[in-house]
C-alpha cells in the first residue's frame, strides 16, 4: 500500500475530538492553559481569557494587554452576541496637534504630515483588561484572578519560547529603544530569545497579578494607567488617565450572510467583518463554488470577489459613531458588485488605512464546551509589538493601532478626538445546522478576510475537515496589487492565474495567515490549528 501524501510542511495534523473541552490557538501551553481552565470547572469564556492572558506571556510578539480585545460567540443557551473592548484616540489628539508634533520627525511642513506607525501618537487606549473583566464577569464561572492563574505562573516561574514566535521577537532588538522597554523584553536588554530558551516576564507578571487582585480598574484608574499616560506624553504624545478611565466595553449586535446552507457571523464596524461577508456574497453571486477547489478559475473569482469587497471596506469601514456605513453586507450590494467582474484579472485599488496593516501580528483563539459554548476571541496590538512603548515598569508594551488612522481630512478614517481606528480583528462564527456551530478565525491583518473567505469556502463547499481547511495552500491579494500564492499551490493553478492576467508572486507560508477553528457538532467537539504557526489544537 502506498504512503500517503505528506504535505510540505513536514508533518502532517489531523482534526482532534473530544467529548468535553476543546482549545485551539497559536503557542502549545497557551491552549494548555484554557484547557486546564475547563478541566478545573470553567466555561469557554473562562477559558478563553486564561488562553489570550497565557498568549500575553507566551507569544508576546503578538498581543498584550497594552492592545484591544474582541469576541464572537454561540451561547449554549442559543444566544449569538459579540464583544468589543476596543479604545479610541486620545481627547487631544486632533489632526492638527499630531501633524504639528510629527512634522519635524518627519522633516515635512504640518500639511505634509503623515499617521506615523510607530511612537507615541500611534497609540490607542487599550481595551484588553476591561474585555477580559467583562467577559468573566458577563459569561463566565470562574474569577478573573482564576483565569489569568496560568498567565501569572509562566511570565514568574518562566517558559521556553518556540520557533515561530523566537523568530519574531528579533523585531524587538530593533523596535525597542529605552532601557525599561529592552530590559521587559529582551535577554540581558540586547537580544531576543532563541528558540527552547526560558524566559521570564517578571514585569508583566507583577501587572497581572495586580490586575487579578484589583480588577482592571488597576489599568485604567491606578497606577497602571498613570505609567501608562506617562509613558505616551514623555514621548510626545496625548494619552491622559482621564482617556483611559472613560472606557467601556461594548456589545455590539453581529452582522451576518447566507453561504449556501450555511451562516457566517462577524463583527461590524468599525471592524472589517463586513469586507469578509462582503466577499463571500459577491463569491457565491459569481459561481466560484462550481469550479473545482483546485482549480485557477476558483481562485480567480474568490480573488475578484476579495478586491471589490477590500475595495469598498476600505472607503466606507470607519467608526460608526462619526460616518454612516452602506450595507456592504448585503446581497443586492453583491450582484451590482460582481457584475463588474470579467475572465480577467481587474486593476482594483486596495484603498488601505496604512500599509503595515498587511502583516499585522495578532492571535486569535477559539474555545468550546460541554455546555454548547464556543467562542472566538481575538487579541492584537497591530504590528509586532507594538507601538515600541512599554509603559514604565509594568511590562506593558502599548499597541500602535492608531496607525490606521489617517491625516487627511477627506479620508473616511482619519483622525479625530475619541474616534476608534478601522480595525482588523475579526473573529467569526458558522452555523451549519441548529445544532453546528463552529468559532473560527484567520490572524494576519488584511489576510483576515481573506482567510476567513477561503477557511470557510473550503469547509462548507468542498466539505473538507478542519484540519484540511486549514492546511489547504492559500493566497492573498496585496497592497500593491499583486496575488500572493503560496509555493504549494499546485503549478498548474500558478499558470492559470497567471494566464487571467494575475501579477503573481511566491511568500513564506508565515505570510499566509494564523487560523484557529474549533466546532461543536450535535454535542461532539472537534478542533483545528494553523499549521504555519507553533500552536496546538487541544481537547479532553
Amino acid at each position: 500500500m502506498d504512503n500517503p501524501t505528506v504535505d510540505e510542511f513536514g508533518s502532517r495534523r489531523s482534526t482532534m475530538y473530544g467529548p468535553n473541552g476543546a482549545v485551539a490557538t497559536s503557542q502549545p501551553l497557551a491552549a494548555e492553559a484554557g484547557l486546564r481552565t475547563l478541566q478545573d470547572g470553567g466555561n469557554a469564556f473562562d477559558a478563553a481569557v486564561a488562553t489570550a492572558a497565557a498568549l500575553n506571556v507566551t507569544e508576546p510578539t503578538s498581543t498584550g494587554l497594552g492592545g484591544d480585545v474582541f469576541m464572537l460567540y454561540r451561547s449554549a443557551d442559543g444566544e449569538v452576541g459579540a464583544m468589543r473592548a476596543c479604545g479610541g484616540a486620545p481627547a487631544g489628539a486632533t489632526r492638527e496637534n499630531v501633524r504639528e508634533a510629527v512634522a519635524d520627525e518627519q522633516g515635512v511642513a504640518p500639511e505634509e504630515a503623515t499617521m506615523p506607525e510607530t511612537g507615541a501618537h500611534a497609540v490607542t487606549v487599550p481595551g484588553t483588561a476591561r474585555g477580559w473583566e467583562a467577559t468573566v464577569e458577563g459569561f463566565g464561572r470562574l474569577t478573573l484572578a482564576d483565569a489569568l492563574g496560568p498567565a501569572i505562573e509562566y511570565a514568574t516561574e518562566g517558559y521556553p519560547v518556540t520557533e515561530v514566535i523566537a523568530s519574531a521577537w528579533e523585531h524587538g532588538e530593533e523596535l525597542f529603544e529605552s532601557d525599561h522597554a529592552r530590559e521587559a523584553y529582551l535577554v540581558d536588554g540586547e537580544r531576543a530569545p532563541n528558540p527552547g530558551e526560558t524566559v521570564r516576564l517578571e514585569k508583566l507578571g507583577e501587572s497581572m497579578q495586580a490586575i487579578a487582585e484589583e480588577g482592571a480598574d488597576v489599568v485604567y484608574e491606578g497606577y497602571i494607567a498613570e505609567a501608562i499616560a506617562e509613558e505616551v506624553q514623555r514621548a510626545g504624545g496625548f494619552m491622559t488617565v482621564d482617556d483611559l478611565a472613560d472606557f467601556e466595553v461594548e456589545y455590539p449586535d453581529p452582522v451576518s450572510t447566507t453561504y449556501g446552507d450555511a451562516e457566517v457571523y462577524e463583527l461590524p464596524p468599525n471592524n472589517q467583518g463586513l469586507i469578509a461577508l462582503e466577499a463571500l456574497n459577491i463569491a457565491e453571486e459569481l459561481g466560484a463554488r462550481e469550479h473545482p477547489a483546485d482549480s485557477a478559475a476558483r481562485v480567480h473569482y474568490l480573488a475578484e470577489a476579495m478586491k471589490l469587497a477590500f475595495h469598498d471596506g476600505h472607503r466606507y469601514i470607519t467608526d460608526p459613531d462619526f460616518e454612516e456605513i452602506p450595507p456592504l453586507a448585503s446581497k443586492s450590494w453583491a450582484e451590482k458588485r460582481a457584475a463588474t467582474v470579467g475572465e480577467e484579472a481587474s486593476d482594483v485599488s486596495f484603498g488601505v488605512p496604512d500599509s503595515n496593516a498587511e502583516d499585522a501580528d495578532t492571535v486569535l483563539l477559539c474555545v468550546g464546551d460541554s455546555e454548547g459554548n464556543v467562542v472566538s476571541y481575538i487579541n492584537s496590538r497591530f504590528a509586532g509589538f507594538g507601538s515600541g512603548l512599554v509603559a514604565g515598569d509594568t511590562g506593558i508594551a502599548l499597541q500602535n493601532r492608531g496607525a490606521s488612522f489617517s491625516l487627511d481630512d477627506d479620508h473616511p478614517n482619519r483622525l479625530e478626538p475619541e474616534k476608534k481606528p478601522f480595525h482588523t480583528l475579526i473573529p467569526g462564527l458558522l452555523k451549519r445546522g441548529d445544532d453546528d456551530w463552529s468559532a473560527f478565525g484567520v490572524m494576519g491583518g488584511f489576510m483576515q478576510p481573506q482567510g476567513h473567505l477561503q477557511t470557510l469556502v473550503g469547509m462548507v463547499d468542498d466539505g473538507k475537515t478542519l484540519q484540511e481547511a486549514l492546511d489547504t495552500p492559500r493566497w492573498r491579494y496585496r497592497e500593491d496589487g499583486r496575488l500572493a500564492v503560496e509555493a504549494r499551490m499546485p503549478t498548474a493553478v500558478q499558470n492559470g492565474l497567471l494566464r487571467r492576467g494575475h501579477d503573481l508572486e511566491v511568500l513564506p507560508p508565515l505570510m499566509f495567515g494564523g487560523a484557529q477553528v474549533v466546532r461543536n457538532e450535535d454535542g461532539t467537539l472537534s478542533a483545528a490549528t494553523e499549521p504555519r504557526k507553533d500552536g496546538n489544537a487541544s481537547v479532553y
